[in-house]
């Protein structure tokens, strides 16, 4: 069931507030905060949840999955750096909240879930609000080849390790004026925690890239199918 105009306008002033507990909390690129202010995140919990949409807080979407925190969201798509018309690719589609956020963003975003019930749950989320996302059902750690490269890569579950075939679909560098090429953003690390790390692409060799790691988060476990995923 997705919101209706009667519902945003309910829930305009709740968004507000939340825009203002996530500058607080040091987010600070405006676009980004516009973004999440703009998209309606009851639409994407369950109804009996709608209470605490706009709560700064993750909520149970079901298969043990869950709508991130705003700030969590919030956090990823900075360290994104995403720009318009950048072709983001995310993995781990969810509810379909950090899609859309993208998208506000004016990104053209592709989207990976292994899950097929939530990913048809969050196309039809997608769909009746209006935003163009491009899903597929599948293993997300193999990225999304048809599409690559990809000027930035979200992933919005916690990797034991770097998967190594979304490093190689990361944009290279167009010269050597350009700037780095491609970002991918990942919580690395085991079930107790992550490590948010963000990766840029600096040129065409196998070890062309710089990374650094910022804070320490908490997500559901990314899944490669070879080790027992489906």
């Amino acid at each position: 069931m997705t919101a209706t105009p009667s519902d945003d306008r309910k829930y305009r002033h709740q968004r507000e507030r939340l825009v203002e507990t996530l500058r607080e909390r040091g987010i600070h690129d405006e676009r980004v905060l516009s973004a999440v202010g703009a998209v309606a995140r009851h639409a994407f919990v369950d109804p009996a949840l709608r209470d605490r949409a706009y709560a700064d807080e993750a909520l149970p979407i079901g298969l043990n999955q869950t709508i991130s925190q705003p700030f969590t969201v919030a956090y990823q798509t900075a360290l994104l750096g995403v720009q318009p018309d950048d072709r983001i690719l995310e993995v781990g589609t969810g509810s379909g909240f950090q899609a859309a956020v993208l998208c506000e963003m004016g990104a053209r975003v592709y989207s990976i879930e292994r899950h097929d019930d939530l990913l048809r749950r969050a196309r039809s989320v997608l769909d009746g609000l209006g935003y163009d996302v491009r899903t597929r059902h599948g293993d997300g750690t193999r990225g999304w080849p048809a599409f690559a490269p990809y000027d930035g890569i979200v992933v919005t579950a916690g990797a034991p390790e770097m998967p190594a075939p979304l490093l190689h679909q990361l944009r290279e560098p167009s010269g050597e004026d350009d700037g780095p090429g491609g970002r991918l953003v990942i919580p690395i690390g085991g079930r107790e925690g992550q490590t948010m790390t963000r990766v840029r692409r600096t040129g065409s060799g196998p070890h062309d890239y710089e990374q650094k790691e910022f804070h320490s988060f908490r997500f559901v476990p990314l899944v490669d199918e070879d080790e027992g995923g489906g």
